[in-house]
């Protein structure tokens, strides 16, 4: 799977609020009220990522849980990256 260029990316951040991101990967810090809250949404997020097969790098401190999407196998960010950063807002 071919990465995405910059204007892709940037296409593709103009569809997913309160993202950020460039060709190291797409972010997002989640604000989930509280641990256990964050504790769920990240269970969530790996639901979705399994189905995926495409497993993002996440960091839980408290209630706050910072999502990183890139295609480790390609070096950078691909439609299926930009896909799972779709169905975890759409979890949010």
């Amino acid at each position: 799977m071919a990465t995405l260029t910059d204007d892709q990316i940037t296409t593709a951040l103009s569809e997913l609020p309160g993202w950020s991101g460039d060709s190291s990967g797409l972010r997002k810090t989640f604000d989930c009220g509280d641990f256990v809250g964050a504790m769920g949404f990240v269970q969530q997020v790996g639901l979705e990522a399994e189905k995926l097969f495409h497993h993002p790098d996440l960091a839980i401190s408290y209630k706050k849980v910072d999502v990183t999407i890139v295609s480790h196998s390609e070096g950078g960010v691909t439609e299926q990256c930009v896909e799972l950063a779709k169905k975890i807002q759409a979890r949010a």
